[in-house]
């Protein structure tokens, strides 16, 4: 039994309940203790004015909760984390080894397309990594040895992710109209889509990029408050260059000419943000976006039951492009043996391929 606040009283067997109700609608495992469940459900329940937890577990049995209530409900609970270049391994090899090589394949074709999926995206750093990543290798920018467009090779790119230290994407601009480049960022949580979506994030959360990235593909905003309120003509203004807070020679802000860096958030500009789409969806309901050339789904398949991480598995098989490319984290392997992927390795990171001929089985 669990007694969190004055009248609300919350059973073992009801957060037994909660965690099996929310698998069997999302297919989630819920991993935290009773105790951090039990109170993040009395907050809920307080926010929502409902009387128990019985109450909250009624609306469930009997579907009264749409979909989004119940990601309303998980978020906070899910243990999530995300960052820029969180995996630099992957997009040294998506820069580096693969995007060359779609290129290459690519290039006869009479209107290329490049299509990514970030599964399972969280507050959308990932998909916007990926998408700096494509526009530092692809030719035109100034990536590992890619052509920049003026017949000389570019100086290979210092490591940091698949990013140059000392030169910027350049490429966001001009290879948009040589390739349809589309990249689909997908989670469950409304919430982390709304952020997402916005593409405003705190300085800190860009600690790890070089100066010369951030100046390329982010504006500087300086505010105190930059929460879902933000106004869409500042936000704007922001992106094309007139927002009132100026950059000093090391990168640091000043807000108005005194802000020490307190309050200044980045908005991704606008070049960048319209490479990537951006949707809600419950990777374990079978849903069908098309086919793509890499899929992304890091850190998913430990939130799954192992049925569930089959079926996903098998999805994410079909709905890559023969020839198509699967990145999970390192710590996690591919849970349907039965499946068509060959793995290849890029400077010590494993990556997963659907082969040119893949089983007939599992799509072509």
């Amino acid at each position: 039994m669990h007694r969190l606040l004055a009248g609300v009283t919350i059973l073992e067997h009801e957060l037994s309940e909660l965690r099996l109700l929310i698998e069997r609608q999302t297919g989630i495992l819920l991993d935290c203790p009773n105790s951090a469940l039990a109170a993040h459900l009395t907050e809920y329940l307080e926010r929502h004015e409902l009387e128990s937890a019985a109450a909250l577990l009624g609306r469930l049995r009997s579907s009264e909760l749409d979909p989004a209530g119940l990601a309303e409900f998980l978020d906070g609970v899910l243990n999530v984390t995300t960052g820029f270049f969180r995996y630099p391994g992957a997009m040294n090899a998506l820069s580096r080894q693969i995007i060359p090589q779609l290129y290459a394949r690519k290039s006869n074709e009479s209107a290329a397309t490049l299509r990514i999926w970030s599964a399972g995206c969280s507050t959308g750093e990932e998909a916007y990594s990926i998408a700096m990543a494509i526009c530092e290798s692809l030719p035109n920018g100034n990536g590992n040895g890619v052509s920049n467009g003026n017949g000389k090779e570019s100086k290979p790119a210092s490591r940091n992710g698949g990013i140059s230290e000392t030169s910027a994407p350049a490429s966001c601009k001009s290879t948009a109209r040589d390739w349809s480049i589309h990249i689909v960022g997908s989670d469950l949580l409304p919430s982390a889509i709304k952020t997402a979506e916005r593409g405003l994030y705190p300085q800190y959360a860009l600690a790890g990029l070089p100066p010369a990235i951030i100046r390329a593909c982010f504006s500087k905003i300086g505010i105190t408050n930059c929460g879902a309120n933000t106004s869409p003509d500042a936000a704007s203004n922001a992106a094309n260059g007139n927002s009132s807070s100026s950059t000093n020679g090391n990168g640091a802000t000043n807000s108005n000419g005194s802000s020490n860096g307190n309050g200044t958030h980045l908005l991704v500009k606008p070049r960048l943000r319209s490479l990537v789409t951006f949707n809600t969806m419950n990777l374990t309901k079978p849903v069908y976006i098309g086919r793509f050339d890499c899929i992304f789904c890091m850190d998913v398949l430990p939130h799954l039951s192992r049925a569930q991480r089959i079926a996903l598995m098998e999805r994410l098989h079909l709905y890559l492009e023969p020839g198509g490319y699967l990145f999970l984290s390192q710590t996690e392997k591919l849970c349907a043996p039965n499946l068509n992927f060959r793995s290849e390795t890029y400077d010590g990171y494993t990556f997963h391929r659907k082969p040119m001929a893949a089983s007939a089985a599992y799509g072509r």
